[in-house]
């Protein structure tokens, strides 16, 4: 291969300019800026597609913050020292209930019983 030659020369001025093609299209496909042949900067316009985009955007973001807000309080209220749900359903059990003497109030639950076999 002689390095000299014009194919080659041909071959890198075609590499060179298909890469810079390529890199174009795909910064573009991205929403970058794009870069022209003498360096400089061209913004891509902004579509009522981007504009709609951004919108829904910001209202998601608005929603996450609002849904983190009330995770922040209901983990408040779980892990409030006052709250103790174990014990106040052990104070349901505890309490007896009025049972009406005609009709039966089901099978007892031995709950502290160990049932063997």
């Amino acid at each position: 291969m002689n390095w000299g030659s014009p194919e080659f020369v041909i071959a890198i001025i075609a590499i060179s300019t298909v890469g810079w093609i390529v890199n174009n299209w795909i910064r573009a496909k991205h929403g970058y800026e794009l870069e022209d042949e003498w360096g400089g900067k061209t913004k891509p316009k902004d579509s009522g597609e981007t504009q709609r985009l951004k919108a829904e955007n910001a209202a998601l973001h608005e929603k996450v913050d609002s849904m983190q807000d009330r995770m922040v309080n209901l983990e408040r209220i779980v892990t409030d020292k006052g709250y103790s749900l174990s014990d106040e359903i052990e104070a349901l059990r505890d309490r007896p209930s009025p049972a009406p003497a005609s009709t039966d109030s089901g099978t007892p639950l031995n709950l502290r019983q160990k049932e063997t076999r």
